[in-house]
């Protein structure tokens, strides 16, 4: 099987359950900004340390295929994707949430802002969460024009960014605040 098809040569790209559309599509935009962010967060994984964040972000990696698969497939043919796969559920956000505040019950947070990049899995994880912003900003723009049919899915890209920051600063939590906010101590 070879790995190209040559369909999209023209600048089209087929949709989830039939239907074609341009690569420049919003929709197209948007599931291609959630495939960026799950390729950050995969970098994040194989940069971090901890085991815990680790398996936290493979397992949103997953949950992120559904949101790609939600959004890859048109209005029309949304029922046969509820009928065939998994959605985006009140449960995965909840799940997320879950993870925050375990997080957060571990984690002092400094006074001021924390400059990304105090180590290598932080900086990833950071910019994991700035592509899920993004990808959000994307998502949003297609729902506003009616094309997307589950909340759920806005709802989980953003408490998935609020996620991705705190596994950042879960990662780094035994660094100095120096080091986490780029602060240097006053000389003299």
């Amino acid at each position: 099987m070879r790995i190209y098809t040559k369909k999209g040569d023209s600048g089209e790209t087929g949709l989830l359950f039939g239907g074609r559309v341009s690569k420049a599509d919003p929709r197209t935009d948007s599931y291609g900004s959630v495939d960026t962010a799950i390729s950050a967060m995969g970098m994040a994984r194989a940069l971090c340390a901890d085991p815990w964040v680790k398996e936290t972000l493979l397992r949103t990696q997953h949950e992120m295929f559904t949101v790609a698969t939600e959004l890859a497939t048109s209005p029309d043919h949304y029922d046969l994707l509820k009928e065939r796969f998994s959605v985006v559920t009140a449960q995965m956000v909840e799940g997320l949430e879950k993870a925050i505040d375990e997080i957060a019950a571990q984690v002092t947070m400094p006074k001021s802002f924390i400059v990304p990049g105090a180590s290598a899995g932080s900086g990833a994880l950071d910019l994991a969460r700035a592509l899920v912003r993004e990808a959000e900003r994307r998502v949003v723009a297609l729902s506003e024009a009616g094309q997307v049919q589950n909340p759920e899915v806005l709802r989980y890209l953003n408490r998935l960014s609020d996620l991705l920051f705190m596994l950042a600063r879960l990662e780094d939590r035994d660094l100095p605040f120096e080091i986490t906010t780029g602060e240097m101590r006053k000389q003299g």
